[in-house]
């Protein structure tokens, strides 16, 4: 478990860090608001994400994964071939279930009123990969639980999906200025910072497209996908029409309730 923590924080730094970076020298979108103040309520966000995921589950869902394999639970152990199969298998279904889940935040009015605190943000940029109410975190961690439980998926598999999902939230919510030709070649793989702001969008339309944060496919199967924000990338607003950015950590925990 040791191994894994220090992995998923080097991971995390270092693309948080690569993608400030990258904003600086190459943004997407001329800023609205104080990037201090919003980096601010974000990143305490974080930090109490973190403490309470870990008061929850002190093994997050690798333990889980370790505890499961240990008893044969789930589907996967049981189907044939090799063991680099099943872990594949699994990093994409984990992926699959991300995607669902998003669209059910978006769908159930409860679930709702804890996601639209990721959606206040008014300014896209590699910290709103991190904004989330503290309710929707362990929401995400029981429906996460159960899908790996049910898989059976390996330790490894899921410590590798956990990594390249928080490092690919990370980048596809930069305000980073990619060529165009390259955005087109990487979003037939990843979701790219252009496809994903356009979720962010306040247009009701545009924000339910483009669900998925890792994998771009279930959006093209799904028929979610949409290629550009009908205003373009620049002259797009951002956040919610009917409820504006509380500005405050105090703000953000009370959004739900309001």
């Amino acid at each position: 478990m040791a191994a894994e923590s220090a992995w998923r924080l080097g991971v995390f730094l270092a693309t948080l860090t690569a993608m400030a970076v990258a904003e600086g020298v190459a943004p997407r979108r001329t800023r609205r608001h104080d990037r201090l103040r919003r980096w601010r309520v974000n990143l305490q966000l974080t930090l109490i994400n973190t403490a309470l995921v870990r008061v929850v589950a002190p093994a997050g869902v690798v333990g889980l994964a370790t505890y499961g394999q240990a008893r044969g639970w789930g589907l996967l152990p049981s189907l044939p071939g090799a063991p680099w199969m099943a872990g594949v298998l699994a990093f994409v279904l984990l992926d699959a279930a991300v995607y669902a889940q998003h669209r059910v935040m978006h769908r159930v009015p409860v679930l709702w009123r804890l996601h639209r605190v990721h959606h206040t943000d008014e300014d896209l940029d590699v910290t709103s990969a991190v904004r989330f109410h503290p309710a929707e975190m362990l929401v995400s961690l029981g429906l996460k639980a159960l899908v790996v439980v049910a898989m059976g998926a390996t330790p490894v598999a899921v410590m590798v999906f956990e990594i390249v999902l928080n490092a690919a939230a990370l980048v596809n919510h930069a305000n980073w200025r990619l060529p165009l030709r390259a955005d087109r070649v990487l979003r037939l793989v990843l979701v790219t910072p252009d496809m994903h702001r356009v979720h962010h969008s306040t247009r009701h339309d545009e924000q339910q497209a483009n669900f998925g944060f890792n994998l771009p496919w279930w959006d093209h199967l799904c028929r979610t996908y949409r290629a550009q924000p009908a205003g373009g990338h620049e002259a797009m607003r951002i956040g919610l029409s009917d409820m504006p950015d509380p500005g405050t950590l105090t703000g953000a925990l009370r959004a739900p309730f309001r």
